[in-house]
């Protein structure tokens, strides 16, 4: 068995949850629900590009990024902020569309993991660690179309971004832990696509 792995102090781990979705899939043929649900994750796709994160994985109606994996010299707390907003406001316009209540609840935490291949057939790369369970209960325990980030993320980003805290809240697994709603931008110039060439690390 062949596995690679590197271990990668700050990465910023996102996954977004689609609430609603089971919901829809008793009124949807299995054909359509899959495709909804491929316009969706395609349009996800499209913003992991353009903010130069990596997308880990989907897993069911979940969708799992990772930022700082592969390139250092931008401010992958930012981008993964960016993108929890962006999404957010992409789905607003699929529930438009379907004509569905569609609400994404999402988690941001930012930490160390490890990250590698691993498989004999189908080689999958995946991220792996604490910070990946803490931004995976960030999502649960989020309320539906919130963004809710830990402190580690919050202080990351609370310069540029309007947050809503939440105190100490009980996370499974964890005891509590205090943590933030993301709520939008500053300045509201720079969100969206104009955010992107400052999303260079201020030291």
């Amino acid at each position: 068995d062949s596995a690679i792995a590197d271990g990668f102090e700050g990465v910023s781990v996102l996954f977004a949850d689609l609430v609603g979705f089971t919901q829809m899939s008793a009124r949807l043929s299995p054909k359509e629900l899959v495709g909804r649900l491929n316009e969706v994750f395609s349009s996800f796709d499209d913003l992991v590009e353009k903010l130069k994160l990596e997308k880990i994985k989907t897993i069911g109606d979940a969708y799992m990024v990772a930022g700082g994996l592969h390139s250092r010299e931008f401010d992958h707390a930012q981008a993964t902020a960016e993108m929890a907003l962006a999404m957010q406001r992409r789905v607003q316009l699929f529930s438009k569309q379907f004509g569905e209540t569609l609400r994404l609840r999402i988690g941001i935490h930012t930490g160390p993991v490890v990250a590698g291949v691993i498989g004999k057939k189908k080689f999958i790369y995946d991220v792996w660690g604490d910070t990946v369970n803490t931004a995976s209960r960030m999502e649960s325990h989020a309320p539906p179309g919130a963004i809710q980030v830990t402190a580690a993320s919050y202080r990351q980003l609370s310069q540029h971004y309007r947050f809503e805290a939440r105190g100490e809240i009980p996370i499974k697994g964890k005891g509590t832990m205090k943590t933030w709603l993301l709520l939008g931008p500053r300045d509201e110039s720079i969100s969206g696509k104009t955010a992107l060439p400052q999303l260079k690390h201020h030291h």
